[in-house]
């Protein structure tokens, strides 16, 4: 199954296994419902705007909907999705009860600039340069990170990434916290 496929079906198991109907969630994402029914089906290239949208108002990390990938993956076998600026692959996701850490390898495109939407509160990302100078982050203070800065920031909060001059290569940690049994969100250490 491609990966349009295999997110789609991972993406209805996830809203039919929260008991959201179709209709819900295309209001809660601002996700148009024709746009979520193709993406369901396969129909349609998820974009990574469009799938943090979905996955927010699930209340779910983007590695819910992502396909597995072999172990350890290879670049081959890496699931890649693509938004305005920003392509990532997950490497890695670790799960345990106070939070599931995801781990991307991401491309930031020279001359494009990404903003992405709100995450679950207490959400926070973390991003390390290997080559290019980036700015990143929340979106009302930016920071910049050249190759081999660490930088992190509220991923709760409307959040931007940019290529400064040429294209970034760098790794992106998110990390969300987990919720208790009330649904409540745990702490983030």
């Amino acid at each position: 199954m491609d990966l349009a496929g295999q997110v789609g079906r991972r993406l209805k198991e996830l809203r039919v296994e929260q008991r959201v109907s179709l209709s819900e969630l295309a209001r809660r994402s601002q996700v148009g419902k024709g746009t979520l029914s193709e993406l369901e089906n396969g129909r349609r290239n998820p974009t990574l705007e469009t799938l943090y949208a979905l996955t927010t108002a699930l209340d779910a990390p983007l590695s819910a909907v992502l396909p597995p990938s072999a172990t350890p993956p290879s670049a081959a076998d890496r699931a890649e999705i693509s938004g305005s600026a920003v392509s990532a692959a997950l490497i890695e996701r670790f799960e345990d009860t106070a939070a599931v850490t995801e781990v991307y390898r991401a491309r930031i495109r020279a001359g494009a600039i990404q903003t992405s939407a709100a995450h679950a509160p207490g959400t926070r990302e973390h991003l390390t340069v290997l080559h290019g100078t980036a700015r990143v982050g929340e979106v009302s203070d930016p920071l910049v990170a050249g190759p081999g800065d660490h930088v992190e920031w509220a991923a709760d909060v409307p959040h931007l990434y940019c290529a400064l001059s040429g294209d970034v290569e760098a790794i992106l940690i998110v990390r969300h916290p987990a919720h208790d049994a009330d649904g409540e969100h745990g702490s983030v250490g």
